[in-house]
């Protein structure tokens, strides 16, 4: 497992939380906020009770070239398809758009799977959330002390 040290885990923690996030409904792109509920979400899909939003690119915020990372994002997409869960289109960027990575938005994924595929693919950092609940951010770390009592972050170590 790749360790990130203590300020490095705050760096990409920051940078998670005002990264944009968008999801894909009949060809437009529909806005995703840490901390905030997913009304649009609820009301598309309404027999699901939790969401999650998740990549395979740049494992451990580490960039990687682009042929690795959509080979990694086809085997997620794979592993998505033959689970039980819909999924949707969805990507993550940089508000300046420095840094942009195709996501999924799942519906009806409870956090444990995610957690499972999140360390499969070597994510850091993925989001989940209940119906009607703010989106969450969940870290695969240990919290550095200026994070540990963040309300919309979940620290899993």
């Amino acid at each position: 497992m790749y360790e990130l040290d203590a300020l490095r885990i705050a760096e990409l923690a920051s940078a998670y939380l005002a990264a944009d996030y968008r999801w894909e409904l009949d060809g437009e792109w529909r806005w995703l906020r840490i901390g905030a509920p997913a009304p649009e979400i609820d009301a598309t899909f309404a027999d699901a009770t939790r969401f999650a939003l998740l990549s395979a690119w740049d494992p451990h915020s580490i960039p990687r070239p682009e042929p690795e990372n959509r080979r990694a994002d086809e085997a997620l997409r794979f592993q998505l398809a033959a689970g039980p869960y819909s999924f949707r289109a969805a990507f993550s960027s940089a508000p300046d758009r420095s840094w942009r990575e195709p996501s999924w938005l799942v519906i009806g994924m409870p956090r444990e799977p995610l957690d499972q595929l999140g360390r499969r693919f070597g994510q850091l950092g993925t989001l989940h959330w209940r119906r009607g609940a703010p989106v969450r951010l969940r870290m695969d770390a240990a919290a550095p002390p200026e994070f540990s009592d963040h309300p919309d972050i979940d620290w899993l170590r």
